[in-house]
Formats: structure tokens, sequence, C-alpha cells
């Protein structure tokens, strides 16, 4: 047996940006024009005041900003540090309050739960990872770019393919494209922050890069925690040990390929082979 994707799918994007700027809402919309889906990691100890005036569309949002932008959506929304600090430097008792108290945050303000996180700046050590486990988050994003498409072998340690600034970025797109994936599942993971396009005077980039590889039917476009989440129902299957029965006991249905067969057992259900 073999996991594939939804619908039977082989191949996954995903993208992730940072820091809740007001940037992102430019983003969103692009996202949205195209089907796209991406993951918001923001950092709710950070908001602008809500009588601040803004001299130019540049920097972080109010909560305000933050709550239009992001709530109802269609993307995710994930922890980034309360304060966005170098976690490693801090003592434990420090990490695990600015993770907390940022999805305590996230999940009292937009109404949704929190599972996924981005570590500030990127960097982390042992403890940081541990202290990340023991509060309930599921996947972290590193910036430890991989340059290729394969799926994390730790979802603690969520290495991307590139950031958006990858000179190599529309190349890696149409090989991802070309790519003729069956039996091995292949995931695109994009990320930056979006005032890198302002600073950079560049959203063609991302605006090519969409264009380019939305509407694909053997792509799935999901958030980050849509990806953790179906891979762990394909992995919560249960499997005669002849694998002539296979029961689903999640919600959500799955797909899998035996043989050169591939088939879907429902949410709940069980199949024969």
């Amino acid at each position: 047996m073999y996991m594939k994707l939804k619908d039977g799918k082989s191949k996954v994007l995903t993208l992730s940006y940072d820091d809740c700027v007001v940037q992102d809402k430019r983003l969103i919309e692009l996202l949205n024009k195209y089907g796209l889906k991406a993951t918001f990691n923001i950092n709710t100890g950070m908001y602008l005041d809500e009588d601040f005036v803004r001299p130019r569309y540049h920097g972080r949002m109010k909560f305000s900003e933050a709550k239009a932008a992001y709530l109802n959506s269609g993307h995710e929304i994930g922890v980034h540090g309360l304060n966005h600090p170098y976690m490693e430097r801090l003592r434990t008792e420090e990490i695990l309050l600015e993770i907390l108290e940022d999805r305590r945050n996230i999940e009292q303000q937009y109404g949704v739960i929190t599972r996924g996180m981005a570590y500030p700046y990127g960097t982390y050590d042992d403890r940081v990872v541990e202290a990340v486990r023991q509060c309930g988050i599921c996947y972290c994003r590193t910036i430890k770019n991989t340059g290729s498409f394969v799926f994390p072998e730790d979802w603690l340690l969520l290495h991307p393919t590139c950031h958006h600034d990858d000179p190599k970025l529309m190349e890696r797109a149409k090989a991802f494209v070309e790519e003729k994936a069956r039996i091995k599942n292949r995931m695109f993971y994009l990320w930056g922050h979006t005032f890198e396009f302002d600073n950079n005077n560049n959203w063609e980039v991302i605006e090519e890069f969409a264009e380019y590889i939305s509407g694909k039917d053997d792509i799935w476009y999901a958030t980050n925690i849509e990806i953790y989440d179906y891979v762990k129902a394909y992995e919560n299957l249960q499997v005669s040990l002849d694998k002539k029965i296979v029961h689903n006991p999640s919600a959500m249905d799955v797909w899998f390929m035996e043989g050169e067969e591939i088939y879907c057992v429902k949410g709940g259900q069980t199949i024969y082979l």
C-alpha cells in the first residue's frame, strides 16, 4: 500500500508567510485569484495600536486589520511566537510562554484551533523543538531550504522547498509541474515574507509563480495543517494482515494505492479489496 493524496493525486503545493504584515492582504487576494492555499504565521504580541496612523502601506497589522484579512479567508493561521524572539536564547519557561500565549491569543481572537507554527527567524535548538512539542504544536516550519519536493521525516522540522526569492523558483516550479509522480508523493513548499515583495519591488515573482502553477489537475492546493492532517489520517488506517480489509477511523476520506489500483476509503468506513 502507498499513500496517495486527496482525490488520489500525487502532488501537493503549499505556501507559508510570516509576521502578520499588511502586505499579506495583497497576497491573500492573489492566492484566492489563483486558487492557492497558504499558512500565515503571526505574532499576536506585535499588533499595531488601533489608533496608529500608517504613513504608508507598510509594516505590521492592527488586530482589526489582521482579523479582516485572515478570518474566513480560506487560509490557515499559525503560531510564530508572541513577540518573535530568538527562542533558543530564552529560558525554557520563556519559550513555552511565547508559544502558548501566541496560540491562546490566536484561538481566542479568531475562533479557530491552531496547531501549526514557524520558528521565528528560523532558529531553534533541541530545547525549542521539545517546547514546541509540549505545547501541542503538530508541525513547525524551518527556513532550511531543501530545493526538493520531499515530505518531512519530522514534522517539527518541516523544511521548505525554497524561498520565493530563489533564483531557480520558476525552474523548480516547472520541474514540479512536469514530474510524472505516481507512487512517490511530492510536496512543493514555498515560504517568505510579503513585505519582501515591496522591499524588492518584485510582486511579479509571486504572480508569475501562482499563475503558472495553478489550475493543475494533478496538484492538490492545501494549507500546511491540511497536509499534516491528511498524512496522519492515512497513517492511522487500520489494515488486515492480508491487506484485504481497510478501515478508516478518521472523519477524513483517504486515498491509497494497492498494486496498480487507487482506492478511496471514506471517513469512518471499511472497504474490502
